[in-house]
């Protein structure tokens, strides 16, 4: 009985261990300012799913079981239109499907963009994401990850996050003396928001991020496909051609550019599901053609 009671502490401790949460930065948050904004907790029917009002970003750490582990790592951004943070769904679920095919996940809790928290909220996300990206590679060796596999994954406006990640690495936002890179290893994009332009944003997302009365350059800086070149990341991309909510042009605008500056990239379209269609799927089934795309790309070996 001792030695079971034992035993179970242990295992206890290691998935205790696997999931810490990791606050993104130790002391002075960058670009913020004094406010009494609490974070909210979201719950639906008594079950929670999300957050709002996030202005204390950090990482959750989730780590495969050793005997899997592949050495690659996934930042996940969890979508909901820069208002909220789908962090169940699109955060820890996705989470433990990698792990289940020994690729560790970290989920970033972002600060949501606010002018009461923030000097300027447009930056805000992208510096977490970038932070998130710092950490990450800084404790690859701790965590037993190749630095050059560590890729950016997001949903939705979460999307917009990560493939802004992908296309904005080469300025940092953050104080980075050491000069570790920013740049994801690899980017995968579902029904993401894209760019902030007229005819191709979702609204919500646009507003949150740059306010009712955003400029021209922030519109155009923010419009993730007019900055791919060379050096982007491999990207994977999936969208269904019914989304109502984030035009699926979004990811074949995306997804054109990829092609003519000559990026590996893949993308999955399909005719009908609406936005957030993954939800509603079981995450072996729609992510199999995901991992198969990171085993022929070689971020996991076959």
């Amino acid at each position: 009985m001792k030695k079971l009671a034992l035993l179970f502490l242990i295992m206890i401790s290691i998935h205790s261990e696997a999931q810490q949460t990791i606050d993104l930065y130790s002391s002075t948050i960058p670009n913020s300012k004094p406010s009494e904004t609490k974070e909210i907790e979201l719950k639906k029917d008594g079950q929670f799913f999300g957050y709002k009002s996030v202005s204390r970003p950090n990482i959750k750490v989730y780590l495969p079981e050793e005997e899997l582990s592949t050495g690659a790592a996934v930042i996940i951004c969890p979508g909901g239109g820069y208002g909220m943070e789908s962090y169940k769904l699109e955060g820890i679920r996705i989470a433990e499907a990698f792990n289940s095919r020994g690729i560790a996940a970290f989920v970033l809790k972002y600060r949501l963009p606010n002018d009461s928290i923030m000097i300027d909220k447009s930056i805000g996300p992208l510096q977490d994401a970038q932070q998130a990206m710092k950490i990450v590679r800084q404790r690859a060796a701790e965590w037993h990850l190749d630095p050059e596999k560590i890729g950016i994954m997001g949903f939705s406006a979460g999307g917009h996050l990560a493939s802004t990640a992908g296309t904005h690495f080469n300025k940092s936002y953050i104080p980075n003396s050491e000069g570790i890179s920013l740049r994801p290893s690899f980017m995968i994009l579902i029904y993401p928001v894209i760019s902030m332009k007229d005819e191709l944003t979702h609204n919500g997302s646009r507003e949150n991020l740059l306010g009712k009365s955003a400029s021209e350059e922030q519109i155009l800086n923010f419009s993730n496909e007019l900055h791919i070149d060379s050096e982007t990341p491999p990207t994977w991309l999936t969208h269904t051609g019914d989304d109502t909510v984030v035009p699926v042009e979004n990811s074949i605008r995306f997804y054109q550019e990829l092609i003519k500056n000559k990026i590996p990239s893949e993308m999955h379209l399909y005719p009908k599901g609406n936005h957030g269609f993954v939800l509603s799927i079981p995450t072996d089934e729609w992510m199999q053609p995901l991992f198969s795309w990171m085993k022929k790309s070689g971020i996991v070996n076959p």
